[in-house]
This record gives structure tokens, C-alpha cells and sequence, in this order.
């Protein structure tokens, strides 16, 4: 399985992280999930999973920086902006980091995508696409855990990248 996410001279395109224009972000942060094409799932997948992370944010903050779980998407390319407007798509998304009682109460999105806001330096943020035998039984509002529970038995085939985005 092959998965691509556009950048800009390697980047990830600021319209989907800390340089977002305001109308697309929630509470400071950026809101607007970017795009991924995937190619050459199994053909006995039913349904794909969704894992975005920084481990780069672990000398900044103290851990990995959740910044998007979503399960039982369909098997095909993801569209832009999917965490906040579904476009007819049925699918169900976990907690990002900003639940973190760690965090002011207005720290951005809790549930879907938060883009990142690296603080220091360029982070390279890792991206994980699953390909699932079926649906996993979750519904909105799951965290890191209830989701690594239920995908580790049902994944047909993953694939992880890195995609950097400035600081600066």
C-alpha cells in the first residue's frame, strides 16, 4: 500500500498547519486536515484507519503529540478538510492531544485533526494509514489507546511516512 500527501519544497502545505489563514483554524489552532491518496490497498480491505503524529514534540512538551485519529473511512483517497466537514463521508474520529487537562481549556480541536504548530524547529510529523479486514467498533471520542486496542488484530496493511512542516 502507497500513500502521498501533497507538500510544497517538502513540506506540508501551511494551509494545513501553523501558517493556516485564521478562517481555518479553531481557538488558534489549524483545523483544516490535508489530503491523502492512496494507492494499492489489498483488495479485501473494508475500511482504512488514520494516525498523525509528532515525535518531535516529546523534548518541547514531554510525549508524542497526537494530532489525528479516524477510523472507518472508506478505501479510497481521503479529501481535504474531512476532520471538519465530512462531505457524505461516514466515519468516526478520536481525541487529539489538546484534551489534555496539561492544556487551557480553549487549546484547539479536541476531536479530529489539529495541524501542527511546531514551536521550535521543523518537526517531522508521522503519518499511518491502515488498511482494516472490516470496521472497527468505535465511535466519536476515542483515545489512543481504545484505538491501537482495536486495530491491532484487523490491519491487512500499513504504511507510514514523514512529512516535515516549518516552524518558521
Amino acid at each position: 500500500m502507497k500513500i502521498e500527501v501533497p507538500t510544497m519544497n517538502g513540506y506540508l502545505f501551511d494551509r494545513y498547519g501553523k501558517f493556516a489563514p485564521a478562517d481555518q483554524k479553531i481557538e488558534g489552532k489549524p483545523s483544516r486536515s490535508f489530503p491523502i491518496f492512496v494507492s494499492d490497498v489489498p483488495k479485501d480491505a473494508k475500511a482504512l484507519a488514520v494516525y498523525f503524529h509528532d515525535y518531535d514534540s516529546v523534548p518541547v512538551c514531554g510525549f508524542t503529540w497526537i494530532h489525528w485519529l479516524a477510523a472507518n473511512l472508506p478505501v479510497k483517497d481521503i479529501p481535504a478538510d474531512i476532520s471538519q466537514h465530512h462531505q457524505n463521508i461516514d466515519f468516526v474520529q478520536g481525541y487529539n492531544s489538546n484534551i489534555s487537562k496539561f492544556l487551557p481549556k480553549d487549546s484547539g480541536p479536541v476531536l479530529g485533526y489539529t495541524g501542527p504548530m511546531p514551536p521550535d524547529k521543523t518537526h517531522n510529523y508521522s503519518l499511518t494509514v491502515y488498511a482494516l479486514d472490516h470496521e472497527l467498533e468505535l465511535k466519536d471520542g476515542y483515545y489512543l489507546n481504545e484505538f491501537l486496542d482495536k486495530v491491532k488484530d484487523h490491519i491487512i496493511a500499513k504504511t507510514t511516512i514523514e512529512i516535515p512542516s516549518r516552524a518558521k
